[in-house]
């Protein structure tokens, strides 16, 4: 938030003093203040955006992350499809997110509302016409501060370089390309992960662009530039996020009949084993007839360990345990999030929902290794 403050001035006016032995003097004394002045003293306050939706309270354990009295405001609309946001520190701060389709990323910031910080940004070959999700869609930075993308379009991981351009980060499997980079991770010691569903072939030719690998995969790749294959089992795996000592790594699946959330062990070597399920919502799913769009998707991890995650009806809100403490209700399916500053304490979620961007104040943080 940008703060204007405006001082009130005063102004001197000279009463002229005559003296009737022929000297004079001059003297100064202060001008009441007026009621404008007065008012112009003040400090604006805040913008005031809309609210919408609500918060379910299952668990009185949700009053520690979510104050009773938090709502849900709308901050922008309009956008053909949402995704991937992530809070920068540059400029003062802002908001970085996907709109998939139109192939561009925004940035949001509190007072200016929302531009165009990229574009193209997942598909960068003007010359083809693709169609499609095409865009970029989760985004992140890594340790040295570089934009982080998952890039349906050009089907790869890439990296941001000062000078605008693209450098491919994870871009084949064995010498595959792969389907549609959905969301990534960068842990602390700069190892990549990400997730691979075929979103974004939906709507493309397979004769203009065909798909070389017939699974949907997360993957891992090390400081070497090696891939390897954590897991083919999902058949849509989406949101990816780590626990705080990065010895859990959780991976959602996007699949209406198989509607999970799954948490895998991270070994010495950055690979994954003990895959189990962390929560299971496809009863949430099929029985929300509609009322609670939405499926397992994007998702972050606060200081504690409990997950805020895209998903039926809202942001669900699991505590470390695989518990459901709640859900933050949008009204829309709610594709991912992101922790973002705030000026009295604790942190703000932000949410990307279908065709909005939300918020809401949080009493917790985001895990120290995402501030």
């Amino acid at each position: 938030m940008r703060r204007v403050s405006i001082e009130g001035s005063r102004r001197f006016w000279p009463l002229v003093a005559l003296a009737l032995a022929a000297c004079h003097a001059t003297a100064h004394s202060p001008a009441p203040a007026s009621a404008s002045a007065a008012a112009a003293a003040t400090t604006p306050a805040k913008p005031l955006y809309p609210t919408i939706g609500a918060v379910e309270r299952l668990d009185p354990a949700l009053d520690a992350l979510i104050a009773p009295d938090a709502k849900v405001e709308k901050l922008a609309e309009g956008f053909t499809w949402a995704e991937g946001p992530v809070w920068t520190t540059e400029g003062g701060g802002a908001l970085l997110f996907s709109d998939v389709p139109n192939n561009v990323i925004h940035r949001w910031k509190d007072g200016e509302g929302v531009t165009d910080f990229l574009k193209p940004s997942g598909y960068t070959n003007q010359k083809v016409p693709r169609g499609g999700n095409l865009g970029s869609n989760g985004l992140t930075f890594d340790g040295a501060g570089h934009l982080i993308l998952c890039q349906h379009g050009d089907r790869r991981i890439a990296r941001l370089e000062p000078d605008r351009s693209f450098a491919t980060v994870a871009g084949r499997f064995e010498g595959r390309r792969f389907n549609s980079p959905n969301d990534v991770v960068v842990r602390s010691n700069g190892d990549v992960y990400f997730t691979d569903p075929p979103y974004g072939f939906e709507g493309v030719d397979p004769k203009i662009d065909p798909p070389e690998l017939h699974f949907a995969g997360v993957y891992h790749r090390n400081a070497k530039g090696v891939v390897k294959l954590l897991t083919k089992e999902m058949k849509f795996p989406n949101g990816i996020a780590f626990s705080p000592d990065e010895k859990i790594l959780y991976v959602s699946n996007s699949d209406p009949d198989r509607a999970i959330w799954m948490a895998f062990d991270v070994k010495p070597d950055g690979g994954v084993a003990n895959g189990r399920l962390f929560f299971d919502a496809t009863a949430m799913v099929k029985a929300g007839n509609g009322k609670k769009p939405g499926l397992p998707d994007g998702m972050k991890i606060d200081e504690h360990g409990n997950l805020f995650a895209g998903g039926p009806g809202g942001v669900l809100v699991f505590s470390p345990a695989g518990k459901h403490l709640g859900t933050i209700v949008t009204g829309e399916p709610t594709a991912n999030v992101a922790f973002g500053p705030n000026e009295s304490g604790g942190s703000t979620l932000y949410m990307t929902a279908h065709d909005k961007l939300c918020r809401i104040h949080l009493e917790t943080r985001a895990a120290s290794r995402d501030r």
